[in-house]
């Protein structure tokens, strides 16, 4: 049992808040039977007004906060939270005026317009020198990027800003009244100082960024403010609950799954797909892959990460006219696992917005490759499943190579919830994988730091304890993985190949 500073049972819940890329997510943590009591969640678009834009409401965060919160405290009969935290969709910016009004919509995460800026950026400071300070390279969709691309395309909005928030401190500024982020995120926009903890005025300064914009640092655990009487009324909780800072997507899952120190890996399938592993320094890097602060003071982590997973086969959903059938998931999964490993010689790349690890380019496209008048749908779904396992093998291929170790490899995200998904990618990875028994495990990530916060947890290493539980160990299927050894070959040609037609046909747009 936790040792808790909380001693009204009706005290002992902590609320997590995720606003992810696809939607808003919420869970009523109770400290006391370290368990799950309530969740929710609610669904907002991404907007695409040009082929290279994505952008949503600020404002539909917020309201799909509201709502999440609202029922899961209907679901909890009464019971009342002590403490909020929140994680969410990493890299995106939203500005914000001097009375706290968004300038425009937030440009996300899987933005493409900044190709340019990325290449100015990494000119003005040189590559090897970007890395060693920001523990990445640049890449569209990052804070950095997308400020620099306002600076020359809408410069009004910029001058106007008062600061440059993530998805998730947006919520919390509306939760609080107080502006603030923390390094998870931070260090996200490729304009932050991963070994100092500091924003990396060195890049800042050279691109020509207004440093006033970049709000003050808190830890991750600390409180960044507490619950005002307005944001109380909407939410239906009480004035004056501590709100802590909250950190990434990707460290709260990695928080919740104990993903803590070197040895214990996880792959991620969500809207993007991730492979996460956890680095005693910031010191070495790779230009491919990312490294970023963690959650938990004096740890970092090395990501890769493919940009349309979970959204590849949301994309495929939408293109088959399934968008609005609830059991449209659970059916692909029937079918691809009626289908035989290589999808009868179809091979899907899954760049449908550009690709981050290994190629680093916004410009790459997706790709149906060996599509013929014999393959049905449930081929496409397959296909689909294993481009996306393929580009998680170069991920985790190149994670390991930085750091080494893999004891244990954690399954999470909601695309590993399907058996035969989870199956291809332990298959194609040839690495048994354990599922996360935890479900909104980012959300549930949130609240344990809401509990590491308010002091009901000591550390980051006990919270974790509480909630990382795992499923029986998917084993790779010997004969499949031949198969899949021989595919991975192949689809590691294709990039390289179709590149050049690639870039040219981004032209066409």
């Amino acid at each position: 049992m936790p040792t808790s500073t909380i001693e009204d049972e009706k005290m002992s819940l902590l609320l997590g808040i995720d606003i992810g890329t696809s939607s808003a997510k919420a869970v009523l943590f109770d400290t006391e039977t370290g368990m799950t009591l309530a969740t929710a969640g609610c669904e907002y678009p991404i907007l695409r007004p040009m082929p290279d834009r994505a952008e949503q409401h600020p404002e539909d965060w917020w309201a799909a906060s509201v709502e999440v919160t609202r029922r899961v405290l209907a679901d909890a009969g009464g019971r009342e939270a002590a403490a909020i935290s929140l994680t969410g969709q990493m890299h995106g910016v939203v500005l914000i005026d001097a009375h706290g009004i968004p300038l425009g919509d937030a440009i996300i995460w899987n933005d493409q317009r900044s190709v340019e800026e990325v290449r100015a950026l990494v000119e003005a400071v040189g590559r090897d020198r970007f890395a060693a300070i920001a523990g990445t390279l640049p890449a569209t969709g990052f804070m950095g990027a997308s400020l620099l691309w306002l600076k020359r395309h809408l410069p009004g909005r910029l001058e106007q800003a008062s600061a440059a928030l993530f998805p998730k401190d947006y919520v919390r500024y509306r939760l609080t009244g107080e502006i603030a982020v923390e390094p998870s995120d931070a260090a996200s926009s490729a304009l932050f100082d991963v070994g100092a903890g500091v924003w990396a005025d060195a890049i800042i300064d050279v691109v020509g960024l207004p440093r006033s914009i970049f709000p003050r640092i808190l830890p991750s655990s600390a409180i960044a403010g507490t619950l005002t009487s307005t944001a109380a009324d909407a939410i239906g909780l009480r004035k004056g609950l501590p709100v802590i800072a909250g950190c990434g997507d990707q460290p709260a899952q990695a928080l919740a799954n104990g993903i803590i120190d070197p040895g214990r890996v996880s792959i991620t399938v969500g809207s993007g797909g991730q492979v996460f592993s956890p680095l005693l320094s910031a010191a070495r890097t790779d230009p491919r892959l990312h490294v970023f602060n963690h959650a938990v003071p004096e740890r970092w982590y090395a990501l890769g990460a493919t940009l349309s997973a979970g959204l590849s086969l949301r994309w495929l959903r939408a293109l088959l006219g399934m968008a609005s059938q609830p059991d449209a998931y659970a059916l692909f999964s029937h079918e691809a696992a009626q289908t035989a490993p290589g999808a009868n010689g179809l091979i899907f790349l899954p760049h449908l917005t550009g690709e981050r690890t290994p190629h680093l380019d916004p410009l790459a496209r997706g790709a149906f490759i060996g599509l013929t008048a014999y393959h049905e749908r449930r081929h496409l779904v397959r296909a689909v499943m294993e481009g996306v396992a393929f580009s998680l093998r170069q991920a985790l291929e190149l994670t390991l190579a930085l750091d080494g170790r893999a004891e244990m490899i954690i399954a999470a995200g909601g695309g590993m919830e399907s058996e035969v998904w989870r199956g291809i990618i332990a298959d194609v990875t040839g690495v048994p994988l354990r599922r996360t028994l935890q479900t909104e495990v980012t959300a549930v990530g949130a609240a344990l730091l809401a509990g590491i916060g308010t002091s009901v947890y000591r550390d980051a290493r006990y919270a974790s304890q509480v909630t990382a539980r795992y499923d029986r160990v998917t084993e790779p299927n010997p004969a499949n993985r031949v198969r899949y050894d021989e595919l991975y070959a192949q689809f590691s040609t294709l990039y390289p190949t179709l590149r050049a037609d690639f870039h040219h046909l981004s032209k066409l747009n």
